[in-house]
């Protein structure tokens, strides 16, 4: 596990972004919106519009880093709660079924 120092600020984007962006495009985003200093070492985390994705920007001192995460079983979980199948499949192969059944309906 990789945890930040202690007083490292985090800015969390309070809309949901494009997660099609790059570090270009969120650094970008970072300077244009925030007007804030990419190398401070902040964090800055960004969500999906479907918060389902999480990419976080961060400088650690020799180059920017990108993380990126796929929050899959949570939103599997969450859809089990509102009707949908307990026993939902959750290997990416079951989530990547799930989410072209969404679009198909429409629903994604």
């Amino acid at each position: 596990m990789i945890a930040p120092g202690s007083g490292v600020r985090v800015y969390l984007a309070t809309q949901p972004c494009d997660m099609r962006k790059g570090m270009d495009g969120l650094a970008a985003q970072v300077q244009n919106v925030l007007a804030a200093d990419l190398f401070s070492g902040a964090l800055f985390v960004f969500r999906g519009k479907r918060g389902d994705m999480l990419k976080i920007l961060a400088w650690d001192g020799s180059g920017m880093c990108l993380f990126a995460k796929l929050v899959g079983a949570r939103k599997v979980r969450l859809a089990a709660d509102r009707g949908g199948s307990a026993s939902a499949d959750t290997t990416p192969a079951g989530l990547a079924r799930r989410r072209h059944r969404l679009a198909a309906d429409g629903r994604a």
